[in-house]
């Protein structure tokens, strides 16, 4: 079952190569790349039906004298430039901690507390697949979170809940020896991390 379960991955990305020559470039590479108008208003139209759509181009052409008129920067001169210092220390700050947030580990030993939890051993992989599961539809949760409580308190909320998770995890696991219901609270507390996850970081 795994392998065709490894597989059906590649259904998707078989299924996205063969419609994508049936999508519409997008309207804005059309005229700002390609400075081709005629071939933007037919993707505007492809896209959004008939109609008059010169606002939308009017929001392009802006775009791209804004472009015009940006230098690009390369990486030495964006670590140099003062403007953009807090920027590059807040995203360096957010990618480290998704690094070191724990999702590894938690993937990585989650079989060993399964396993302590007396789970069957075939059952192992689908608690497993379970664990995955939780992360992708936390994610798609996310989507719909973000844009009523805003990209900070998600961040916030997730790592905050994440770092109590894991203090409670760890309170556990050293005490599984002790008390038999400890395993499963394990368990719990597993998913509950990756759905966290899912929705902060």
């Amino acid at each position: 079952l795994w392998p065709w379960l490894l597989a059906s991955s590649g259904l998707s990305a078989l299924i996205q190569l063969a419609t994508l020559p049936f999508f519409p470039d997008s309207p804005s590479y059309l005229l700002i790349q390609k400075g081709n108008e005629e071939a933007c208003r037919k993707a505007i139209r492809k896209l959004w039906g008939e109609g008059d759509h010169q606002a939308e181009i009017d929001d392009i052409m802006k775009e791209k004298a804004a472009m015009t008129s940006t230098k690009t920067l390369r990486v030495l001169e964006v670590i140099k430039e003062r403007s953009l210092r807090w920027q590059l220390y807040i995203l360096m700050t957010v990618m480290t901690t998704l690094q070191l947030c724990g999702i590894n580990a938690i993937y990585f030993y989650s079989f060993e507390v399964f396993h302590t939890a007396k789970f069957e051993e075939y059952l192992i992989p689908y608690v497993s697949l379970g664990v995955g599961l939780c992360e992708c539809l936390s994610s798609i949760l996310c989507s719909t979170l973000i844009d009523r409580f805003g990209r900070k308190v998600l961040l916030w909320g997730g790592y905050v809940l994440m770092c109590s998770v894991l203090a409670l995890l760890t309170m556990t696991l050293s005490l599984q020896h002790q008390f038999f219901w400890m395993h499963y609270f394990s368990v719990i507390l597993i998913f509950l991390f990756v759905i966290f996850y899912g929705i902060g970081p």
